[in-house]
């Protein structure tokens, strides 16, 4: 049978190519490509400021990140914020599934108030809270003087301030995210292993524990991998709350990117640093991928 005699009776197999093919080329050129051409651009010194050509210089971009202050702080901090702020989202957003799957007479309000955050854009977050926290006519600073405080505080100019503000705004918009996919979790849990657990006597921390917690294992695992990778790519909420400031204190992976790249122009090196962000998402990607074939 020759090859177009294939195409005209296909085996399954040949099916599932041609079915399939689409599918692979749009991933290769969304994805395949970008990478390949980070990795590239990686191994160049590639300044669009200078107007020369770009040359190839091997690993020294890589080694000259080893030994950039300015990349292990933006890592310490992205770090930082993942480990802060995605357990406290899990920890809100599970109370807030918890909330929104009582047996109210009318959920809707409940579960709306869930989507709020979750659609508002990231900069229109961080822009609210920047002015919750403003120094001069902040609404924190407004609340503390009305209770009694002292003088106003400058929250965002100072590193330890500006950071918590950070992590509060992030959790407060990411908590909704887990929220909604911790409700469809709950939704699927019968009902039946709660009222044998009631007949056995089991009391509501009891179930909560030992039914809850295990038969929503799955739906935790997959919110804390869409949470922690956009955490480690966290650039929107900071960037308009404090630019990084004060200094550099507040300063992500990705903000540097962006200054490297946007601001200096430094297309070899900041996509060297870009590299180091994919590799770090990979690995925990990787680690929670694990987890679940264990679970599995």
């Amino acid at each position: 049978m020759n090859a177009l005699d294939r195409l005209r009776d296909p085996s399954d197999r040949t099916l599932a190519v041609l079915m399939l093919a689409p599918a692979f080329l749009l991933l290769a050129l969304i994805v395949v490509y970008p990478i390949g051409r980070l990795l590239w651009n990686s191994f160049f010194d590639l300044r669009l400021s200078g107007g020369g050509e770009a040359r190839f210089i091997g690993f020294e971009n890589y080694l000259l990140v080893l030994t950039d202050k300015d990349f292990w702080n933006a890592t310490r901090n992205t770090v930082l914020i993942t480990l802060i702020t995605v357990p406290g989202a899990l920890v809100v957003g599970l109370a807030l599934a918890l909330l929104a799957n009582l047996p109210f007479r009318r959920q809707w309000p409940v579960r709306l108030a869930l989507l709020l955050p979750w659609a508002l854009p990231l900069a229109f977050a961080g822009l609210i809270f920047a002015w919750f926290f403003h120094s001069e006519y902040g609404v924190v600073n407004d609340l503390a003087r009305r209770l009694g405080g002292s003088a106003p505080r400058m929250w965002l100019l100072e590193p330890a301030f500006a950071f918590a503000a950070i992590c509060l705004t992030i959790i407060w918009k990411t908590s909704s995210f887990m929220a909604l996919i911790l409700l469809a979790g709950l939704q699927m849990i019968p009902k039946s292993l709660y009222e044998a657990a009631e007949v056995d006597g089991a009391s509501r921390w009891q179930q909560f524990w030992q039914i809850t917690i295990p038969m929503l294992m799955p739906s935790i695992i997959v919110a804390l991998i869409f949470r922690t990778i956009t955490a480690l790519q966290t650039f929107d909420i900071p960037y308009t709350m404090t630019k990084g400031g004060p200094g550099n204190a507040t300063e992500t992976l990705a903000m540097l990117i962006h200054k490297t790249t946007i601001d200096y122009l430094d297309v070899g090196y900041g996509s060297t640093l870009a590299v180091f962000m994919f590799l770090l998402s990979l690995v925990v990607t990787g680690f929670y991928l694990r987890r679940i074939g264990r679970n599995a």
